[in-house]
């Protein structure tokens, strides 16, 4: 079992060379996501890495530090917003079944946003942040630069734009980081909720998006789901293992129930020792996606030179 501190300069020198994704694997869990990261965060240990360098979007995943920019603001969770349209249209299809105009307190929509995914719930959250869009878009990269993420960027805080990205490593800086806030590991832990608007009144029922949250054989702490045809199927979040509390962040994978399987994994593995194994569906995804970024890698070079 491969184990490497999660010492900055350590986790550079390891980025830079590539190590993570070549000499972890035949040591550790078997996963379907592309790119993942395992970490013991009461150690400070990273326990495993699989191309947990490549920088890659991230989907919904960004909504976490979209909450704890919010959080860190201080602006009045109780206070009341309306609900705008996005000024620009989105780069995908944002269904949201939130009612323009209508009001919710900042709270509720950050609870939603969290545990729901609600993407015009995150897009309002920063156009009523002091400054407006733009300044919380600055927050997020400047909250990013202070946790050592160096190559992560966000372009928007619902996680819809395929600019927004992060390496496995990076979120695992920023799952350590979500975990001091308690609104945000309460948002991650419910499991439905019903949020009452106003102007005009009307309730909407939301479900939790993580299926693991609704089983009561995991303790969760953070946790944040996320897809985009770009991204995959991606999870990360934090557990408890043996009272241990573990970081697990897995990226790009097939199918809802891929991250799912690869967490079970994970938790065993750390557990026991033991790899698991993985559907030849959710492999072939995998390798697929993997040649397919390693031929990107070798056709910029060349390009670069041009």
């Amino acid at each position: 079992m491969l184990r490497r501190r999660l010492l900055p300069l350590v986790c550079a020198l390891l980025l830079l060379l590539g190590l993570p994704a070549a000499a972890d694997h035949d040591t550790g869990p078997n996963l379907g996501s592309v790119h993942a990261a395992v970490a013991n965060l009461d150690t400070g240990e990273l326990l495993y890495a699989e191309r947990a360098g490549d920088i890659v979007p991230i989907a919904s995943v960004t909504k976490l530090m979209t909450a704890i920019v919010v959080l860190d603001s201080g602006e009045p969770l109780d206070e009341w917003l309306r609900i705008q349209d996005w000024s620009e249209p989105p780069p995908v299809n944002a269904f949201s079944r939130i009612r323009l105009e209508s009001e919710l307190t900042r709270g509720e929509l950050l609870k939603i946003t969290l545990m729901s995914s609600e993407n015009r719930a995150a897009y309002n959250l920063a156009r009523h942040h002091p400054g407006g869009h733009e300044a919380f878009i600055e927050a997020m990269n400047a909250r990013a630069a202070d946790l050592g993420m160096d190559d992560t960027r966000f372009v928007d805080p619902s996680g819809l734009s395929s600019d927004n990205v992060s390496t496995a490593v990076d979120l695992i800086r920023l799952l350590d980081a979500a975990r001091a806030y308690d609104e945000i590991i309460a948002a991650s832990n419910t499991t439905g909720h019903h949020a009452r608007f106003r102007r005009p009144q009307y309730v909407k029922g939301y479900r939790n998006t993580n299926a693991l949250v609704h089983r009561g054989r995991w303790n969760i702490g953070v946790s944040k789901s996320g897809y985009l045809d770009a991204a995959g199927r991606c999870l990360v979040m934090t557990t408890r293992v043996d009272g241990s509390a573990i970081a697990m962040v897995m990226l790009n994978s097939f199918g809802t129930r891929t991250p799912i399987g690869d967490a079970g994994r994970i938790r065993t593995w750390v557990r026991t020792g033991r790899p698991g194994s993985v559907s030849g569906r959710a492999l072939d995804y995998k390798q697929e996606r993997a040649a397919a970024l390693d031929e990107e890698r070798e056709v910029q070079p060349a390009a670069d030179t041009l």
